[in-house]
């Protein structure tokens, strides 16, 4: 009876968990030298396009300029690479059902059956980082990274965006 009981909150941690992680992809131009680009700058048309609130960008800008200063890159005036980012957001639902009780026959039960349903909502946000050759004015790397929003808390959505960044940024560059 207590692994019944056990059951849902098994349920809930697994959602929870999952839910703090960030999903990542990136995609490259297979052609590019990546090892003899040294320097970057950011592509301000392109990152004043973004429809986040100032705050934001200056966090995300803050969290490339660190993540790409330590790979060995370097900010310059005359870059190698221009670095531009994009957002979107999308309400994501997800149903629970858990339904489970004693005997049946071919989908037939008898007993008491127990379950319940759960519904939760999270504002899922989507970082496009792409990196462009200056000198080509070609997208050589994209990378793509998806998590839940936090709202409210100033220094755990600070600490969200670097962990975005940094997960996206760990694909670049390409090995």
């Amino acid at each position: 009876m207590k692994t019944i009981k056990f059951i849902p909150v098994l349920l809930l941690v697994a959602v929870v968990s999952s839910c703090s992680t960030v999903r990542v992809t990136s995609d490259y131009d297979t052609n590019a030298t990546f090892g003899s680009y040294s320097t970057f700058a950011y592509f301000k048309p392109g990152i004043d396009k973004a429809e986040i609130s100032d705050l934001d960008k200056k966090r995300i800008l803050r969290a490339i300029d660190d993540e790409l200063t330590a790979k060995g890159l370097q900010k310059s005036d005359n870059p190698d690479l221009f670095i531009s980012f994009f957002t979107k957001s999308k309400e994501r639902v997800d149903v629970y059902q858990s339904h489970y009780g004693w005997g049946g026959y071919w989908g037939w039960g008898w007993g008491y059956p127990w379950g319940y349903n759960s519904v939760s909502k999270t504002t899922e946000g989507t970082l496009y980082i792409d990196i462009i050759d200056a000198k080509r004015n070609e997208l050589i790397w994209q990378g793509v990274g998806t998590a839940p929003l936090i709202k409210g808390n100033v220094d755990k959505k600070e600490e969200r965006i670097r962990l975005i960044v940094q997960e996206i940024l760990k694909k670049f560059p390409p090995q």
